[in-house]
């Protein structure tokens, strides 16, 4: 039987291994690629610059009970503008609405809120609100048009991202600029957010015409033919086409906190819809008086002055 062989005792060293990973993949944020990952600054000496902004913006949009239908489909066809919103239940429409949506916002892990409250099915009012710290702003919506309704021929891609334009009043002032940033942080929509289109074919515009802000979305139209083709920044033969939805916002009231606070702006000019309804059905009032008094004068103008005796009246009587 052959004896076992003696193993040695200096052991054998293994080769070294040559760093032929693969670089760290960047990161992906909301605003891009970051340039490099953190460990590859590193081997390069850099500094690392781990503060760039994540905008994580969420909205979450409800309705109010017994809202009437018009009203509904504007809500809809808001949500299906924004991608990076959240729709919920209806939510009844009380003085405790602001900590009731409070408590839902922050369960849903938003940051704004859009709440449609109908009032009497006739009265629409738009909550826009900053949770949970505010502030909130308060809005009557008139001139309401949906887009089933106006038959546009405008039609952009679903989820793509919209540019926002506002008129030069949003900078005279300062409830203006207020609203102008609110409007900004909610309507526009995160970069690379994960339920929207990296494209720019369509505008969201916010005009102030006599203290109301009026809302337009419009498609960027642009010819696709070869020999109409556009060069890079060429704006002379895009075209704006509307798509809907349409509503006017009357700003009633700006809070400093979440649905409810301290009194920032209050709107001198803004007059309820009761008391236009009130004003009219006392001018229908004053109208039927007019009537009644007019029949009255006429009756005591006809026993004051009789009419004399027709001497002729009886002649064909026998």
């Amino acid at each position: 039987m052959g004896k076992k062989r003696k193993h040695s005792e200096v052991e054998v060293a293994e080769p070294a291994k040559k760093n032929d990973a693969a670089l760290e993949r960047p990161k992906r944020t909301l605003f891009g690629w970051k340039e490099m990952a953190e460990g590859n600054e590193k081997m390069e000496g850099k500094e690392i610059d781990s503060s760039f902004f994540r905008n994580k913006e969420k909205v979450l949009v409800v309705c109010s009970r017994r809202i009437n239908y018009r009203y509904r489909h504007l809500m809809l066809n808001v949500v299906s503008l924004l991608p990076h919103c959240k729709k919920d239940n209806k939510i009844e429409s009380k003085s405790s609405k602001g900590a009731t949506l409070n408590e839902l916002i922050e369960l849903k892990s938003c940051s704004s809120c859009l709440f449609f409250e109908c009032r009497k099915h006739k009265d629409l009012y738009l909550w826009m609100a900053k949770c949970p710290n505010g502030p909130s702003v308060k809005f009557l919506v008139n001139a309401v048009h949906t887009m089933e309704e106006l038959k546009l021929t405008g039609n952009h891609l679903q989820g793509s991202r919209p540019i926002l334009t506002f008129s030069a009043n949003f900078d005279k002032d300062t409830h203006w600029k207020l609203l102008k940033e609110m409007i900004t942080q909610i309507f526009a929509i995160p970069k690379g957010h994960r339920k929207s289109k990296p494209y720019h074919d369509h505008v969201f515009v916010f005009s102030i015409v006599d203290d109301h802000i009026w809302f337009r979305n419009y498609q960027i139209s642009v010819p696709h033919n070869e020999s109409d083709k556009l060069a890079r920044g060429g704006l002379d033969k895009m075209t704006l086409v509307e798509v809907g939805p349409r509503f006017c916002l009357n700003p009633i009231k700006i809070f400093g906190g979440s649905f409810g606070g301290p009194t920032l702006y209050e709107n001198p000019f803004y007059v309820s819809p009761n008391e236009i309804r009130a004003l009219q059905k006392k001018k229908k009032a004053g109208k039927y008086v007019k009537k009644v008094k007019a029949k009255t004068r006429r009756k005591m103008h006809e026993l004051s002055n009789p009419l004399e005796p027709d001497e002729f009246a009886d002649m064909w009587k026998e």
